[in-house]
């Protein structure tokens, strides 16, 4: 060991130095191994050892073309300079030779080409990892992290893929609906101006004939007037012509006798005072005439003006109706437009969106090329891939992949014994892989469940999942190593299949992601719907039509509040998927039946997706009027409950409450809880609304 600890003759001191840094993790990392192990004696293959080579030696860099700015002995020291002698090791100029010959065999043409890339560089560090057996988990660590978030951002890639069709449907829809809008309002408009060109010609034509009339009036009262003029001109010379021929006809009567000149003279005082009368008379119809004529000399027939008038209110309310509408027109008008510069910047937006999703995302996968690597080919993939999403089929992929590879494990490396290792885990060395099917699997989960609550039934208080896991697996099996090849077996093959319900449940409850509370209240859930389905079957044949079974759901708007009409379609539609369109018979009880593997029919799948939907939506309101706070007290979550749930009762609110703030310290409601942690906390219990939802007694 210290001739390894010791430089080589004819090293710089700088290498020294590095040698000695490179060794001294090794030896500590020695120094730190746990004390039950034996500790093999620190030595290095021919092909690990630590090389004194130093990494900006002189050598054939791997492709790439590298322009040096200046000379090579401006650009190193003198001490440096004399180590470019010094070869490089042989492994690391095979490993050079190797990724060399892979990168030039590679075709970069090809579309893929840094993927392609990327597979030489993998293996190159597979052997370097393979090679230095001491840094063996810390780099596979590395490379598995690196893979898994490659994994990772690849999948949100193919989840953006969708956008395009989307944005296109979505650019396409809103320009045929603008185009639309825009042609009806040019005939809407162009009818209101015709109509508008319209009615002002009318008005026009209306006061030209008002001028007429005018003008014809006047000229009437002017012929009326000459009329009266010549009419009095022809009064007065008659009337001189009177006073002539009576005048004439005394001086005839001068020479009769005196009685007669008596008689005669009275009738022409008679006639004198009758023409004083008459002229009299006279005057006061001319009086008369003349202030008829000034006062209505303007007026028109009565007729002829209510006509005219109710013309003109005709006229006026046409008008003032088509100013309201055009009014309300361009206000529309002026909102479409609105709404079409939101549209144009929505548009432009996911158009920008669009073209950084098609410069980083990848092509979708063909997911049929998964039938020729799937064991029992196209039809079973068929039956995996039925109703699923892309995200959905990546869990399926890779269930298969996980349960493949535990298949061909023969072994299982022991977590340790650390206080952090749960204590059905706790053990060192290998442990031996049992090889389970998931109908074991799930025939020894569903024992270890109907163990459990009767026990449970008889101590009259409920143990932990990991505890009485542990003791059923020590009480069936005994020895420590059988206990643990079951145990390791057992846990192993619950987390890959996230798939099959038994097995995720019992995963998520005994690594304490999920309250074991929700999976007995989903169970008594489902068995109290049974009760009910059988109560409306009154003829015992087991079956109901859809009327009845939409029946017998109903009640579950009742206990979940946040359930609504269309949820309780899809569970009716589900359970018709296998019926035909004509049949109408339903059999109720193959609806909450299981497969051998323990997979539940799409009808139960279906109320355990509700049940947690609604509880998220539940909690969801929680979160929205609690608001910015960061952290809340038992009272003030009590006041949150009580706001968006005011039918919730004192019991449920004290269980939420002690769920969310731990209730078993002294004073749980004086000390503050973080709100993301109340929520998760609420999210693995059984929580449910209580009273009815607003947004239910609204719609």
């Amino acid at each position: 060991m210290a001739a390894r600890s010791a430089p080589r003759a004819g090293t710089s001191p700088e290498a020294s130095s590095e040698i000695a840094n490179c060794q001294a993790p090794i030896n500590s990392a020695k120094c730190t191994l746990p004390k039950t192990r034996e500790t093999p004696s620190f030595q290095l293959s021919t092909r690990g050892h630590w090389s004194t080579w130093p990494a900006y030696a002189s050598g054939q860099t791997v492709l790439r073309n590298h322009k040096p700015c200046c000379a090579p002995e401006e650009r190193m020291p003198s001490n440096k300079q004399a180590l470019l002698a010094i070869p490089k090791p042989r492994h690391l100029e095979q490993l050079e030779a190797h990724l060399r010959t892979e990168l030039q065999a590679l075709d970069l043409t090809k579309g893929n080409s840094q993927e392609l890339k990327l597979q030489p560089y993998r293996e190159i560090f597979e052997f370097f990892i393979d090679d230095f057996k001491t840094y063996k988990p810390l780099l596979s660590a590395i490379k598995n992290e690196y893979e898994a978030t490659l994994a990772h951002q690849k999948e949100r890639i193919r989840a953006l893929e969708p956008l395009e069709a989307m944005v296109a449907a979505v650019s396409e829809e809103c320009t045929q609906q603008i185009l639309a809008l825009q042609e009806e309002e040019k005939a809407e408009i162009r009818m209101l101006k015709q109509e508008r060109q319209r009615l002002l010609k009318l008005i026009d034509n209306m006061k030209e004939e008002q001028r007429a009339l005018q003008t014809q009036v006047e000229r009437l009262q002017a012929s009326v007037a000459e009329e009266y003029t010549r009419y009095l001109h022809e009064y007065g010379a008659r009337k001189q012509l009177l006073a002539k021929v009576n005048d004439m006809h005394n001086e005839q009567l001068d020479v009769k006798p005196q009685p007669v000149q008596d008689t005669k003279g009275e009738d022409v005082v008679k006639l004198t005072l009758a023409l004083r009368v008459a002229r009299q008379d006279l005057t006061a119809a001319q009086v008369k005439l003349n202030l008829m004529i000034a006062e209505y000399g303007d007026v028109v027939p009565r007729t002829r003006f209510e006509s005219l008038e109710k013309k003109y209110s005709d006229l006026l309310e046409e008008v003032q109706t088509l100013r309201e509408d055009f009014g309300q027109v361009h206000e529309e008008y002026k909102t479409l437009l609105e709404i079409h510069r939101e549209t144009a910047e929505e548009r432009d937006n996911l158009s920008t969106e669009l073209q950084r999703a098609q410069r980083s995302c990848t092509p979708r996968p063909d997911w049929a090329k998964c039938s020729e690597v799937i064991p029992g080919g196209a039809a079973r993939w068929g039956c995996l891939a039925e109703g699923r999403s892309s995200e959905q089929l990546v869990d399926v992929l890779l269930e298969e992949i996980g349960t493949g590879m535990l298949q061909e494990m023969n072994v299982f490396h022991g977590w340790g014994k650390g206080d952090e290792v749960p204590a059905y885990l706790r053990h060192e060395g290998e442990v031996k892989n049992k090889k389970l099917t998931k109908k074991e699997v799930v025939n020894i989960l569903k024992d270890i469940w109907k163990e459990k609550m009767a026990q449970d039934q008889q101590v009259w208080k409920r143990s932990s999942l990991p505890e009485f896991f542990l003791s059923y697996l020590q009480r069936k099996y005994g020895h420590a190593s059988a206990m643990m090849e079951w145990s390791y077996s057992l846990y192993e093959n619950a987390r890959l299949c996230r798939s099959n319900h038994v097995m995720s449940s019992f995963h998520d409850i005994l690594t304490g992601k999920v309250a074991e509370e929700q999976y007995h209240a989903q169970n008594q859930l489902l068995a109290n719907l049974q009760k009910v389905l059988a109560a409306h079957d009154s003829s015992g044949s087991g079956s109901l039509t859809s009327e009845q079974l939409r029946q017998g759901l109903m009640p579950l708007m009742e206990a979940f509040p946040l359930k609504r009409e269309d949820s309780i379609q899809e569970l009716v539609d589900l359970s018709r998927h296998k019926l035909d369109s004509t049949e109408d018979l339903i059999d109720y009880r193959s609806l909450f039946k299981e497969d051998e593997e323990g997979n539940p029919e799409p009808f139960v799948a279906k109320i355990r997706s509700q049940y947690i939907r609604e509880k998220l939506e539940y909690l969801r309101e929680l979160q929205n009027n609690l608001g910015d706070l960061t952290e809340v007290n038992a009272d003030d979550l009590k006041a949150a409950f009580c706001r968006i749930d005011p039918d919730i009762d004192d019991r449920t609110l004290d269980t939420y409450v002690g769920l969310a703030c731990q209730a078993g310290k002294e004073h749980p409601e004086q000390e503050a809880v973080p709100v993301d942690t109340v929520l998760e906390r609420l999210r693995a219990g059984d929580v449910r609304r209580v009273g009815s939802s607003p947004r239910k007694e609204s719609t």
